[in-house]
């Protein structure tokens, strides 16, 4: 198979790099490296079947060849993490509404198969847990900029579907839950990161909000499996599917306390209110939880990295000098 990852030079994306090349494809990568790094690509560049073009994927002449070279899209850029998004809705919406369409126009013309990974945010403030694919979503006012990501990728979801239903062209969604691993930055406030790099530097771990709030967090590798079957399987065109895990849920005081614990670090675990974090008013999920039914009855999906484990392995990537801060 020949593949592109658009945002392949980001967290997931160069995972799911990995993964593919060393099954055998040939993979080309488009990133603008906004929020990917060269450096989770580097090492496999060296790869005759890896290809990559720096550039966005809004740009169409450069998107538009990539895409003829190869059977399957995914298309994974996006603007991500709860800081950008609340610091910059403009480019939130622009990238990831701009983006989504022009790949999906672009596959359009020669009917490739285009798997979008959109999100659990879209779930929005749906009390109906676990989340099921069927179920309502429940968004904020629009007041509030902090939806603007959950709407955008669901507009990304009805676009999709809506170029299946028209014109029949095959494309799989994926909402992805928590996704933690190696080369995730806590830059944009992805808390596991966050909490494992304040832990070990001796700082104290915040905590937004009354800690509460609860997740459910999946290890990069499970993700990358979940998202490559899919893609292989004729059966999941033109579906929507959860890909997270469900058997373990944490509040994110628990995990900050757990990640002291497993660096054992000295630092003071402590709260901040969301208005001093963020803006005012900000709200948040309450919970986040995946029902996993249909991706297990359809590919045998099961994650297969507990919590404890996810973290040990983030812990031992940022006491290595691999890790990017």
């Amino acid at each position: 198979m020949k593949a592109l990852i658009t945002g392949g030079a980001g967290f997931l994306g160069s995972h799911l790099a990995e993964a593919l090349i060393a099954r055998g494809d040939t993979v080309y990568v488009l990133d603008n490296l906004s929020t990917g790094s060269i450096e989770n690509i580097e090492h496999l560049k060296s790869d005759r079947r890896f290809h990559y073009a720096i550039d966005s994927v809004t740009n169409e002449p450069v998107a538009a060849e990539l895409i003829d070279r190869v059977d399957v899209v995914f298309h994974l850029a996006a603007a991500v993490g709860v800081r950008l998004i609340v610091e910059s809705p403009v480019n939130t919406i622009e990238t990831n509404v701009h983006g989504t369409e022009m790949v999906l126009k672009l596959a359009n013309k020669k009917k490739k198969k285009v798997l979008v990974a959109s999100t659990s945010e879209v779930y929005g403030k749906s009390e109906d847990v676990p989340f099921h694919e069927e179920a309502d979503l429940v968004m904020g006012p629009t007041s509030k900029g902090r939806w603007s990501y959950a709407c955008s990728k669901a507009i990304d979801e009805f676009l999709a579907l809506a170029y299946h239903k028209e014109k029949h062209l095959p494309v799989v969604i994926a909402r992805l839950f928590n996704t933690v691993g190696p080369r995730q930055t806590g830059r944009y406030g992805m808390v596991v990161p966050n909490f494992v790099k304040q832990a070990l530097l001796g700082h104290p771990i915040t905590v937004y909000g009354d800690g509460e709030q609860s997740r459910c967090f999946t290890y990069v590798t499970d993700v990358v499996g979940a998202l490559v079957k899919p893609a292989d399987h004729e059966g999941a065109v033109g579906q929507v599917f959860n890909i997270g895990n469900d058997r373990e849920e944490v509040t994110i005081r628990a995990l900050a306390q757990r990640v002291k614990e497993r660096t054992k670090s000295a630092s003071e675990v402590v709260t901040i209110p969301y208005d001093k974090a963020y803006e005012s008013g900000f709200e948040d999920m309450p919970r986040r939880v995946p029902d996993l039914g249909k991706i297990r009855a359809l590919v045998g999906y099961e994650p297969g990295v507990h919590l404890d484990e996810i973290l040990d392995r983030v812990i031992a990537y940022f006491t290595s000098d691999k890790a990017r801060v």
